[in-house]
């Protein structure tokens, strides 16, 4: 990779006399945007590089801080007044302002800087060690050198490292339409409100007690915009109005009270694994319908103008199932769009013995499960792992939480360990608010092209913190390319997803 001695460096080269006044000033902010980052592609790589190389785990708390420093310092380069706001044991918010003379709209900005957790051996290259690549992986992408300054940019390539795609992605974006904006002298038109995240991938733990103790400075907020997520499946941009919520449980099952010689007690001794598949296998049926008494009874249906922008969603999913190498999918082949519609229960895991050429010839003692719930408008996390447990009960097991003594274990002849993780609810926009036609055309501006409207995201946010606190509307505007292995090896973007995402803000930014 070729690198300048210094980001800061970078940074005063890009903002510059010389550098501000090489390119034809344009009007149009998006036309804007397209000069800028064409005649500074390399540049816009190279910084993004050096932000990705800087590893970003929430519990790190030495390399978060470094994060939340250079995207401080970022911004205040831009003018922005930045300070990182604090609390013992969290990592700190990034947060900013940036005025603009004349606006009668205050814009929030929210995107978290925080990526998942990353095992270098299960990467084709480092995580943290940025590199570039012809096309994707799978289409026979090779890893090529970043390009130096003036040299041509392919926008099919793509930049390979953790939070790539989750959620760094929108940082390069926003400092590039500033700079684009600012060298066409061209004004905003809204006040913009930075509030960034760094512990989002570890679940958000402080961000409530952030925004309850920093209230003061988020008064006067308009609409929240939350810059995360993928674009649609058919690689067209869309904007989502909402989120599902999200919520989990490990299931753990026991059999004897050590491991036995599957020989001499095969037939004989209860086999917590056996055990476990049968239990999950009476959780959904074939078609994977969630058969859990009561599962679908709280979910609020989309309303009209919900409804109407859902029916206008393409369906991808015929090229998905080709893409994904799948013959048939759930509900029948039912669209994805409606399935994000409704809570969906998934096994994230499981763990019992062991496989491979570590396998041996056991009945294993234990059998875990981890079980994630996705939570739609209407469901409560408590309540709906009420009914999991329920269920659990109903099929004949006695449910404790902790290990269970051995008192315990020969007074019941099925036991199960359930350990409930944090959850949160689904939150949801007005889709007849007036933020969504200037969002809309806003982004249609950007991409050259009608938009689509999404009445929700199928991943979680804990956006539900904003929306019980400020009564006002809520957006995702995503960027990312849909097969940026999110959260996944070999995370990714695709540079023409960057892009998009710079003249996606600079026509935000610019909206009346």
């Amino acid at each position: 990779m070729r690198r300048s001695s210094s980001l800061c460096l970078i940074l005063i080269v890009l903002t510059s006399p010389s550098a501000i006044h090489a390119q034809e000033q344009a009007t149009d902010p998006v036309e804007a945007a397209r000069g800028w980052r064409g005649a500074h592609a390399a540049r816009i790589l190279e910084d993004y590089a050096s932000l990705l190389a800087i590893p970003n785990v929430a519990s790190d708390a030495e390399n978060i801080r470094r994060n939340a420093a250079v995207i401080r310092d970022l911004f205040a380069r831009r003018g922005a007044t930045m300070e990182l706001l604090t609390l013992d044991g969290a990592p700190p918010i990034v947060f900013g302002r940036l005025e603009a003379p004349g606006a009668t709209r205050t814009l929030g900005i929210y995107v978290h800087y925080d990526g998942q957790p990353a095992e270098p051996s299960r990467w084709t290259n480092d995580p943290w060690t940025p590199t570039l690549y012809t096309a994707s992986m799978e289409d026979g992408g090779s890893p090529i050198p970043f390009p130096a300054a003036g040299e041509p940019v392919d926008p099919e390539w793509r930049i390979y490292a953790r939070a790539a795609g989750d959620d760094k992605a929108p940082i390069p974006a926003l400092l590039a339409a500033l700079d684009a904006l600012g060298n066409a002298g061209i004004g905003r038109t809204s006040n913009l409100v930075f509030f960034f995240e760094g512990e989002e991938e570890a679940g958000s733990p402080h961000l409530g007690e952030y925004l309850d103790r920093y209230a003061d400075r988020l008064d006067g907020i308009d609409a929240w915009l939350i810059f995360d997520g993928p674009v649609h499946q058919s690689r067209r941009p869309q904007l989502v109005f909402g989120v599902r919520g999200v919520t989990g449980m490990e299931i753990t099952l026991y059999g004897a009270s050590r491991q036995l010689h599957s020989g001499h007690y095969g037939n004989w001794a209860p086999n917590p694994a056996m055990m476990l598949a049968r239990l999950l296998a009476s959780m959904k049926d074939d078609e994977g319908n969630v058969t859990i008494a009561g599962f679908y009874d709280t979910v609020v249906p989309v309303g009209e103008a919900e409804a109407a922008a859902l029916a206008s969603v393409p369906d991808p999913d015929e090229s998905l199932r080709r893409e994904l190498g799948l013959v048939r999918t759930e509900g029948g082949n039912t669209p994805l769009k409606q399935r994000l519609l409704l809570p969906s229960l998934n096994i994230r895991g499981l763990e019992s013995a062991n496989v491979g050429d570590a396998a041996r010839n056991v009945i294993p003692s234990t059998a875990t499960a981890a079980i994630d719930i996705r939570l739609v408008k209407g469901n409560e996390p408590d309540e709906m792992m009420n009914l999991v447990e329920a269920h659990i009960r109903s099929q004949g097991y006695h449910i404790v939480r902790e290990d269970p003594a051995m008192e315990t274990r020969l007074a019941h002849e099925r036991i199960a360990k359930v350990t409930r993780s944090r959850g949160y609810v689904a939150a949801r926009t007005d889709m007849n608010d007036p933020i969504v036609a200037d969002l809309s055309r806003a982004a249609e501006r950007a991409a050259g092209e009608p938009v689509i409207l999404v009445p929700g995201l199928g991943g979680s946010l804990p956006l539900y913190l904003f929306t019980e606190r400020f009564d006002v509307p809520l957006a995702i505007v995503p960027i990312a390319n849909h097969d940026n292995n999110q959260h996944g090896d070999d995370e990714n973007l695709r540079l023409a997803n960057l892009w998009y995402g710079i003249d996606l803000a600079a026509a935000i930014l610019t909206m009346e």
